[in-house]
């Protein structure tokens, strides 16, 4: 019996190995399949001096969008810029600096922005973090609340990308590890970037409007978070904290 047990498990890694790509196309069955072309659109990317957001941007400008990258590292993000526009022949690809742990400068993100533009087509906020040691930002709040919610401001809908290889897990070094181990099981950032992209791009979703998804499509979400009392509530709290007048 220990035998067989020793054997399962010798060849328990191999098995994986062998089974990796049917799981991965299991867990990234979700693709953008929208055509549209975007010549005359403006889009802005929070974060997409990598991973997804990266992914994003660059698909943005393949379609010929004007594409703004919003980022903290705007020297990662010029470069990042110049390799898209590489890529993809589209010069409009920009950067322009936003730290969503600073309301001041997302502020003068926003009055930079309305300098600049009229219009605004597509919003995709896909900055945020993930298990940072503890800390604030530079207006008080703790760091994954003024990020992650008060900083991204109020989205029409959320995404759910996946299990999805980015710096997000930059600062866990078990998760690091985690992800180092399961790497055939997880995204790609291109991948990650569908769900996105879809909602970005497909048509006929304005009705959906307020929907979580996931894979390319609508998926469920628990009654707490469907509750609207509760979500007015946290509206109401988060305009309090952010010195915004309530509607």
């Amino acid at each position: 019996m220990i035998g067989v047990l020793l054997l399962l498990l010798l060849l328990l890694p191999l098995l994986l190995f062998i089974a990796a790509p049917q799981i991965r196309k299991m867990l990234s069955n979700g693709v953008c399949t929208s055509t549209a072309q975007l010549p005359g659109k403006v889009a802005v990317v929070t974060g997409a001096n990598t991973g997804i957001g990266k992914e994003t941007a660059k698909e943005l400008a393949q379609r010929g969008a004007r594409v703004y990258i919003a980022c903290r590292d705007v020297q990662k993000g010029e470069l990042v810029a110049r390799e898209i526009q590489t890529m993809t022949g589209n010069q409009q690809v920009f950067v322009r600096k936003l730290d969503l742990a600073d309301t001041k400068s997302i502020r003068a993100f926003a009055g930079g922005f309305l300098a600049e533009e009229k219009h605004l087509h597509i919003l995709i906020n896909n900055a945020g973090v993930m298990m940072c040691p503890y800390s604030r930002t530079a207006d008080g709040f703790e760091m994954h609340i003024g990020v992650n919610h008060l900083g991204s401001g109020v989205s029409v809908y959320s995404v759910h990308p996946g299990t999805v290889h980015s710096e997000l897990t930059r600062h866990s070094f078990l998760m690091r590890c985690l992800w180092r181990i399961f790497s055939f099981f997880i995204k790609t950032p291109q991948e990650g970037a569908q769900t996105s992209l879809h909602c970005a791009l497909a048509e006929g979703l304005e009705i959906l409007s307020g929907s979580h998804f996931s894979d390319c499509r609508v998926t469920w979400v628990t009654a707490q978070a469907r509750n609207m009392t509760v979500a007015r509530r946290l509206w109401d709290v988060s305009c309090d904290l952010l010195g915004i007048p309530m509607d």
